[in-house]
């Protein structure tokens, strides 16, 4: 089996695992071994199939590059993973899909990152695998990154399913006032862009500049503003 197929392999065993655990498996593993037991069967289940495909792709060759990548396109994922951080790190504050959040989804308010999408997390996941792609396509990075905007993706279609299931007329409430893609609910009238906050907007530029400013000593190479100024 080539290095990229391993990475495939890898990266799929642990997407797949991930939604098992995450939804039918859930509730029948609670029931069983108590949430306590859940929790940890779960964390030791995803630390393995994590660190299953960082070992393959770390051990795979790396192929010719599907494009050039030329500074227009590193402008443009600069830009994205700026974003993307602020997405990230507005989701910490008044989230009601996180686990045991003290905002009700029938009470949240739609602004800062929920008034793009109530799914700020996984949407900065998925922009992260993007802008990884565009940058450096080759096979097995391409595979990877690729896994993680599927697990992003699905993933937040499938939390919209079980929230509402938990939670009828609250999440049906907070999907009425914000939207999956983002800017649709915006585009719709249904939310407003502003009101963001502090830790979204400072946060975010704090966690963006030493993120991609981490890619010189641990990838080699430099990304964001620091791929013109390192």
């Amino acid at each position: 089996m080539s290095g990229s197929m391993m990475v495939l392999a890898a990266a799929g065993a642990f997407v797949l695992s991930h939604f098992l655990l995450s939804h039918p498996l859930r509730r029948p593993l609670v029931q069983a071994i108590g949430e306590k037991g859940f929790l940890g069967l779960y964390s030791a289940v995803a630390l393995i199939t994590f660190g299953l495909p960082v070992r393959a792709y770390q051990q795979a060759p790396a192929t010719p590059p599907l494009w050039p990548v030329g500074d227009g396109l590193w402008a443009l994922v600069t830009v994205a993973m700026l974003a993307a951080s602020i997405l990230l790190l507005g989701s910490f504050v008044r989230n009601p899909a996180l686990p045991g959040a003290a905002a009700s989804a029938a009470k949240a308010e739609a602004r800062g990152v929920y008034g793009i999408t109530r799914h700020p997390m996984m949407w900065a996941f998925a922009i992260w695998g993007a802008c990884h792609i565009l940058v450096y396509p080759v096979e097995k990075n391409i595979i990877l990154a690729g896994a993680i905007i599927v697990l992003a993706l699905v993933g937040a279609a499938l939390q919209d399913r079980k929230k509402a299931a938990q939670d009828p007329q609250g999440w049906i409430a907070w999907e009425s006032r914000t939207s999956y893609w983002p800017f649709a609910a915006i585009a719709q009238r249904r939310a407003h862009l502003g009101g963001f906050g502090g830790h979204a907007i400072g946060g975010g530029i704090v966690v963006w500049l030493l993120a991609t400013w981490a890619h010189i000593p641990l990838a080699g190479w430099a990304a964001g503003i620091w791929h013109w100024l390192a």
